[in-house]
């Protein structure tokens, strides 16, 4: 803050106001006044280089409040901080008692209102006899600690910052223009601090939080200074990027020493050249390399910025790391041949079956026809059911996929279920445990169904013919929990987490769409019901157990009759299961 000016215009106001309009002193009272304004200028000096010796927010308003008190000879000082219209924020005083200080922060209701007449005033207000002045507003005086008062609004670039109050002159004298004068000055320089410190905030705000998005960035970012070529930021991504190619904990100077951009057209630059070199760089893939052979896939994007006069600063480089697409092509890949696998074995099924009905030289019997068309009809259901796993796929993906739940009984859709998975040919046992007092659920029945075939079928795939599949089922908060195990071969504990994704059957190498497609499926049509699903397993041969949880309906059902249960599963067999 720069305060100098204010020794020179209090100096200067206190010389006209001896010579203006007065008559001459006599020599010893002149001398008198000189000595005065000298004192006066001096501790005026002392509090300038109080105040400017600190640049915190509250040690300065503190020692303005302070200092004006003691140049003025006020008992009291308060210096209110305001946000925009609303009431005052802060309050700084000088010579109120602690319990004086609460009370003023506390206010009274009249408080605000006060507050909003002090600010409207378009000068400094000095009166005689505030409690009166206070009354003749409607206003309570009970806070008012003295009779003498003077007060003004505190304004920065015409925006309203708060108001600075000076009280209670020493002596029973009135504040005089001087002591005004001392206000007005140091009211200037409150305004200036709190402006200062508010911009100050927000500036450190504002850097706070792009320095958090920027260390958070899923995309690496290193800011390079021009002159050195050394990194001024280095994010968390772009070290983690770069520690992949080399030893961990090395310096970022370091780092970028070793780092060189090979680029498409077989050009090799090192980082700590690239302001030089590459200047500018959008989308381009490069490959990240080290001595010793070792790459990254990046897509980079270069951006130089530069001063008000046009010459270049910094350098501002983001790294996308192309490893995961690798990956994610990788999948997509193995996927696509999964899934013409899968969708080969039946085609050449039907093919062969057509083949051998059409291209037999002896006229085949009837029951050898039905017996080849039976073969297609399965294969092309077979085919069927895939492409609807597919599109059921898409649908999740794309969040179009749509469920229409109605209070059910769960007993009738596991039994649907049980009644599709025996008729379909397994040879596991399944045991049922649902509790009789189990609320109903709201499900779309045939898609919770499905979702008990598509478990069933899973875990008939990983358990031997003997072993049985057990459905439990639990009140789990305003959630039914329903629980599908089996004593199969178990899931290996890394493989768990990606359980339910399409890519399982690729990413795990067991080469079935059933593996990837069906427990993904559940996955989509339990969150559409806004339930969740999850797996566990104790390791290799310990067996699986998947449980999902679907809305229990808030008031209990009737129940269902052994009769309409025996329905609803007869249901289930002529529909094949949903």
């Amino acid at each position: 803050m720069n305060f100098p000016f204010i020794t020179q215009s209090l100096a200067l106001t206190f010389v006209n106001s001896l010579h203006e309009d007065r008559p001459m002193a006599a020599p010893d009272a002149h001398e008198r006044e000189i000595t005065a304004l000298r004192d006066r200028t001096s501790r005026l000096s002392a509090a300038v280089l109080r105040v400017t010796a600190s640049l915190d927010e509250a040690t300065v308003l503190q020692e303005i409040v302070d200092s004006a008190c003691a140049l003025t000879n006020a008992r009291y000082g308060v210096i209110t901080t305001i946000d925009g219209s609303g009431p005052p924020r802060d309050f700084v005083t000088s010579g109120f008692t602690p319990e004086q200080h609460l009370e003023m922060e506390g206010w009274l209701p009249d408080g605000p209102l006060l507050f909003d007449h002090l600010r409207e005033l378009s000068a400094p207000l000095r009166l005689a006899d505030l409690p009166s002045y206070v009354r003749s507003l409607g206003f309570s005086a009970d806070l008012m600690p003295a009779k003498t008062f003077q007060g003004t609004p505190m304004r920065h670039r015409g925006a309203h910052v708060g108001s600075f109050f000076l009280a209670g002159k020493r002596g029973g004298r009135e504040f005089s223009a001087e002591d005004e004068d001392v206000l007005v000055l140091f009211a200037s320089q409150a305004a200036t601090a709190i402006a200062n410190a508010r911009t100050h905030r927000n500036e450190q705000r504002s850097r706070a939080s792009l320095e958090a998005l920027v260390e958070t960035s899923p995309v690496g970012v290193v800011v390079l200074d021009v002159s050195t070529g050394a990194p001024t930021t280095f994010n968390r991504e772009a070290r983690r990027l770069v520690e992949n190619l080399v030893a961990a904990g090395r310096p970022s100077e370091e780092l970028i020493e070793v780092l060189t951009f090979r680029f498409g057209d077989g050009r090799e630059v090192p980082m700590s050249r690239l302001i030089h070199d590459a200047p500018a760089l959008r989308a381009e893939e490069v490959l990240l390399s080290v001595a010793g052979g070792r790459g990254a896939r990046a897509l980079v994007n270069a951006t130089t910025i530069r001063s008000a006069e046009g010459e270049p600063e910094s350098m501002v480089v983001t790294l996308q790391d192309l490893a995961h697409l690798d990956e994610l092509e990788r999948l997509r890949t193995e996927f696509l041949s999964m899934v013409s696998h899968e969708l080969r074995a039946p085609l050449t099924s039907i093919k062969g079956s057509a083949a051998t009905v059409l291209g037999a030289s002896d006229e085949l019997d009837r029951s050898e026809i039905l017996q080849f068309f039976r073969i297609v009809d399965d294969q092309a259901e077979h085919m069927r059911g895939l492409i609807g796993d597919l599109l059921d796929v898409g649908r999740i993906e794309s969040g179009t996929l749509s469920v229409a739940p109605q209070p059910v009984d769960l007993t009738a859709l596991v039994e649907r279920a049980r009644s599709a998975f025996a008729s379909g040919g397994a040879r596991h046992a399944v045991s049922i445990d649902l509790p009789r007092d189990l609320p109903r659920v709201m499900a779309d029945a045939r898609r919770i169904v499905q979702v008990l075939n598509n478990l069933l079928s899973n875990a008939a795939r990983h358990s031997p013919e003997s072993s049985p599949i057990s459905v439990e089922a639990a009140l789990d908060g305003h959630h039914v929990a329903v629980t599908v195990a089996d004593q199969g071969s178990g899931v290996p504990p890394h493989l768990l987490p990606h359980m339910f994704s399409k890519h399982a059957g690729a990413a795990s190498g067991e080469g079935s769409l059933g593996v990837g497609l069906g427990l993904a499926i559940c996955k989509g049509l339990v969150e559409a019901h806004g339930g969740r699903i999850s797996a566990r397993s104790g390791g290799q041969g310990q067996g699986t157990r998947i449980t999902f949880t679907i809305p229990a309906v808030e008031e209990p059902g009737n129940g269902e009759t052994s009769e309409a249960l025996v329905a609803a599963a007869s249901e289930g067999r002529r529909a094949g299961g949903g």
